[in-house]
């Protein structure tokens, strides 16, 4: 008798059981909107925004570069650190993150070299033919320009200071610079810019308009900087306003 209530009591039990919902997993991803109502609590926000905003973009670089990594995981590990329960000491966490950083470097020079290959062969197909192209001439360096307004103005000399709108483009028609999107015109030293600037902007006269393509070589060569990737080739729409010689002595 007392075993067959036991048997009733737990297939009760196990019924009861099953009759319950099962409870949805926590999406720790899943972001609610706080009500923020405070400074303080609008400083608290900003504060783990900026750091995740960090975060967001390490780990853009690197899935850029094809390296995945789970976000729970990094948003689970980084709760757990805030609230002083790291699973990890603070030697593992720098070794293993020197490891990320290592191959990181790794692959992005190898991307890199890949990106400036390809660069390489596009610029000087596309300067093979450029320079076939009426009006363009090509002087002994492989800077290419084209006339688009003579002025009657001073030329520059490379010490000098001159005065440009210019527009800037890569061979895709990416713009990565302008003055004319700034509404206002730059100032610089001649000396202090690259090679095909240099040369290029004393072949003007004040009032003149020239189209320059440059190759990799005159411009950044291997270099990477903001749009510009490693072997690209520029062209700059230049427009010279005005010089200032160098004082002399």
């Amino acid at each position: 008798m007392k075993k067959a209530l036991i048997a009733i009591l737990i297939s009760s039990a196990v019924g009861l059981s099953a009759c319950q919902p099962v409870p949805e997993p926590v999406d720790i991803m899943k972001v609610e909107p706080l009500t923020l109502s405070t400074d303080a609590e609008k400083q608290a926000y900003a504060m783990g925004a900026s750091m995740g905003q960090f975060i967001e973009s390490k780990i853009a670089v690197q899935q850029n570069l094809g390296v995945e990594y789970d976000k729970t995981i990094i948003a689970k590990a980084f709760i757990a650190a805030v609230s002083g329960q790291s699973q990890m000491d603070m030697q593992e966490m720098q070794t293993l993150t020197q490891a990320i950083e290592a191959s990181i470097r790794e692959k992005q020079q190898a991307k890199d070299a890949e990106v400036g290959a390809a660069n390489l062969a596009a610029g000087e197909a596309f300067l093979a033919e450029n320079a076939k192209r009426e009006g363009v001439t090509v002087t002994a360096s492989g800077l290419q320009y084209e006339v688009i307004t003579k002025g009657e103005g001073a030329m520059p000399k490379a010490e000098d200071t001159v005065q440009v709108h210019y527009r800037g483009t890569l061979l895709d028609g990416t713009e990565f610079d302008s003055s004319y999107a700034r509404n206002e015109p730059a100032t610089f030293p001649l000396s202090r810019v690259i090679s095909g600037w240099t040369e290029g902007v004393q072949l003007m006269n004040v009032g003149s308009k020239f189209k320059f393509f440059i190759p990799s070589n005159l411009a950044y060569g291997a270099r990477s900087t903001g749009a510009i990737t490693s072997n690209s080739t520029l062209v700059f729409e230049v427009e010279l306003l005005d010089v200032m010689p160098a004082a002399t002595e």
